[in-house]
């Protein structure tokens, strides 16, 4: 796994340095959108709606919209300014019972492992939380901004999950709550005996993501059906990239196709007449001799069989 943070647990007197791992992850298909008709991908430009010109990332700050539609600009030295102690260090607040804690409250879940000096003092902490069984809720700055946390233990790890904010949970506001519906005796108990007739250990590898599954199934099976798109690869500005070998190779081979029967065409062509141009003299040749008595007709020579009746004269 690859260190997303580095920095140091404090509290009291004690500095634990610690390197922070993701230690979840999302398993889903991924997709991109793409152009139907030849699978190329779609991409968003980034345009400014003042002067709608494509802005590069470079350029790209974080603004602060004000009340009034005026903007604050802040650059990445206005970030860089933060003090450094607060960005490097897990401070600490307090030890609390976790089931205090409202699992609403938890966002995203990170490992947390020693740095090569932390080993000692990492598992001292550890330890020493496992035995009170208690957590330790602490803020640290990270991603621009100030987090929340509780920190805990997990199979010898400790591990940190970063918290929201109470103001950041929303108060439930719905009608049905300000009337008082409640249960009959009789229903009651039967929840209660069809929750009984469920209830068992939580074991999570009896739970599986069965869309994804077939979704993939779905993928495999056009891959091996070869119902897949092979798109041009992108040059920079979006443009496709021209092969000019390839391209004159494929041209030449399409002119050849092209040619090839024009040019037997026109050899035919030329061997028809040469072959017709003697018989139509020796015709002509023989005609002349046989009509050369104006009183006597010529005898023509037959015609080719034909379907259509003849015409008598």
């Amino acid at each position: 796994m690859r260190a997303i943070w580095t920095g140091n647990i404090t509290f009291g007197m004690v500095t634990v340095p610690v390197k922070m791992f993701g230690a979840t992850e999302e398993k889903r298909v991924a997709f991109h959108q793409v152009h139907a008709d030849d699978g190329g991908r779609v991409r968003q430009r980034r345009i400014c709606e003042l002067d709608g010109e494509e802005v590069p990332l470079s350029d790209v700050a974080k603004g602060y919209e004000l009340p009034d539609g005026d903007v604050v600009v802040l650059s990445e030295e206005d970030f860089e300014a933060l003090p450094e102690a607060v960005a490097k260090t897990i401070a600490v607040e307090s030890f609390v019972p976790e089931e205090q804690i409202d699992p609403i409250m938890y966002s995203k879940s990170y490992y947390l492992g020693p740095d090569k000096l932390g080993a000692r003092p990492y598992a001292l902490l550890r330890d020493a939380m496992a035995a009170s069984g208690r957590v330790a809720v602490v803020r640290f700055a990270m991603r621009e901004r100030e987090t929340l946390a509780a920190l805990r233990v997990r199979d010898d790890v400790l591990v940190l999950e970063t918290m929201l904010w109470a103001d950041e949970i929303r108060e439930p506001d719905f009608d049905f709550l300000d009337s008082k519906v409640e249960p009959k005796a009789a229903e009651l108990k039967m929840a209660e005996l069809l929750i009984d007739s469920l209830s068992t250990d939580f074991d999570p590898a009896d739970y599986h993501d069965a869309y994804r599954e077939a979704l993939e199934e779905v993928i495999e099976a056009k891959v091996e059906g070869r119902e897949v798109v092979t798109p041009a690869p992108p040059a920079e500005g979006g443009a496709q990239v021209i092969d000019l070998m390839a391209a004159l190779k494929a041209s030449v081979e399409a002119t050849k196709k092209t040619a090839a029967p024009s040019a037997s065409k026109k050899t035919a062509s030329s061997a028809s007449k040469k072959a017709a141009t003697p018989a139509r003299a020796a015709k002509g040749a023989r005609g002349t001799a046989k009509t050369a008595d104006p009183h006597k007709p010529a005898r023509k020579k037959p015609a080719a069989k034909s379907t259509a009746p003849r015409r008598r004269a």
